[in-house]
């Protein structure tokens, strides 16, 4: 009798044991909580929060207002700051301040942007680990690192995983290095939005729906241009997009490796572009991304591509299986049930008023110096009627732009 009331006694006991730990990790959660956002309200100019090691679950956004701020971590496996059950605040940690540094932790499962950085000078993200959990979904966060009409801006060796529209996006920013970071399981892993000189090197984008995106979208601050791409490994990139209807990365065709989209300038070299199933690279107008919006389109907004000099990169595999109908029933007008594209899709938009015999101008053409690297013209102008896959038009170089210096250059 005594064995049997132990055995009934033993599970209620460690019931009751799991019950008061889960209460003393809520307190504590709870006091963690108050106390980092207090340390963030009374930060001053040089002001260093230290987050030690441990899975911190918090309920409310996290704000930053005050200049010259540090927060770090122990490591981006080490210190968590976990969102998941979210009630209050659209971002994990939103910024609006200059001089800010944040390295060494993780941001999980924030019910919107991870970390958005507002307007800010002289920015540094750096070891930042951003991820939710439970894999791709519609639901989770638009966007990871998010830094927005900032300068000076430095990502590096960073990781963001399950973003719903961009892993590691940097908008209507200047002077911009990216690097080293692995972008997975994103709509877009990578993308450089309506910014102006941008470094985007030594990262990983694999897993994604687009794997690098350089983008110009309408009726933004600033137009952008003057990216270079290089170095990068973006292999891979063919899951489902998951992006919310409506969204400019809806349109971003799964198995995409590097996409331009009417920015100007940009080079993309010396990188590792391999088995992306649309096409390892493609350059497109505005006119293809099907997002038009019911405010239509500033007078000024230049929807095509321009200074495009593609050249010393490494393609292997893709464009076997392109995403959406029209794109497959061309490829198989034109290349056969069992062929592929060739690794550069152009959608063929040009501007026909600026042609000079039949080409854009020198400073203005897309240049390609890459062996026997193949390209198709979609001719999306006459819904793809009458592509091409004639290489002479490419042949050309184009001036080489600068590389990004940061000023200041932050201290590892």
């Amino acid at each position: 009798m005594r064995t049997t009331f132990l055995l009934l006694a033993l599970p209620l006991a460690l019931a009751a044991c799991h019950h008061d730990e889960q209460a003393a990790q809520s307190t504590g959660d709870a006091s963690f909580e108050a106390k980092l956002q207090q340390q963030l309200l009374d930060a001053k100019p040089g002001t260093v929060i230290d987050i030690p090691a441990g899975h911190y679950h918090l309920q409310r956004g996290l704000s930053l207002r005050t200049d010259g701020v540090t927060i770090k971590g122990d490591g981006m496996d080490k210190t968590v700051l976990s969102f998941k059950g979210q009630v209050v605040g659209p971002e994990g940690l939103l910024v609006n301040a200059n001089d800010f540094t944040i390295e060494n932790l993780a941001l999980e499962d924030t019910k919107g942007d991870a970390l958005k950085i507002n307007q800010g000078k002289n920015i540094t993200i750096r070891g930042v680990r951003v991820e939710w959990t439970g894999g791709p979904k519609t639901t989770n966060g638009a966007y990871g690192l998010y830094p927005v009409k900032t300068q000076n801006v430095l990502v590096e060796d960073s990781v963001v995983i399950g973003a719903s529209d961009a892993g590691i996006y940097v908008g209507q920013s200047n002077n911009i290095v990216v690097r080293r970071n692995r972008a997975e399981y994103n709509v877009a892993g990578i993308e450089i939005e309506n910014s102006v000189n941008a470094d985007v090197y030594e990262n990983t984008a694999t897993n994604n729906t687009g794997g690098i995106l350089v983008f110009n979208m309408p009726n933004l601050s600033q137009a952008g241009h003057s990216t270079r791409i290089f170095k990068n490994k973006t292999i891979g990139n063919n899951t489902d997009n998951f992006a919310a209807k409506g969204a400019a990365v809806a349109s971003v065709p799964r198995g995409s490796g590097i996409v331009v989209n009417s920015n100007d300038k940009v080079e993309i070299f010396d990188n590792d572009i391999a088995d992306n199933k649309t096409a390892n690279v493609i350059i497109s107008s505005y006119f293809s991304t099907n997002y038009y919006n019911t405010k239509g389109v500033a007078a000024d907004y230049n929807p095509y591509p321009k200074g495009i000099f593609i050249y010393d990169n490494r393609f292997k595999g893709g464009g076997d299986s392109p995403d959406g109908l029209k794109l497959k029933t061309l490829k198989t007008a034109v290349f056969g049930l069992n062929g592929k594209f060739p690794d550069i899709l152009w959608d063929g938009y040009v501007d026909e008023k600026k042609l000079v015999d039949g080409l854009p101008p020198a400073g203005d053409r897309f240049c390609i110096q890459n062996g026997d690297v193949g390209v198709i013209n979609a001719d999306g102008p006459h819904d793809y009627k009458n592509p091409s896959t004639d290489t002479k038009a490419y042949q050309c170089t184009l001036p080489k732009l600068p590389p990004v210096v940061l000023d200041p250059e932050p201290k590892a």
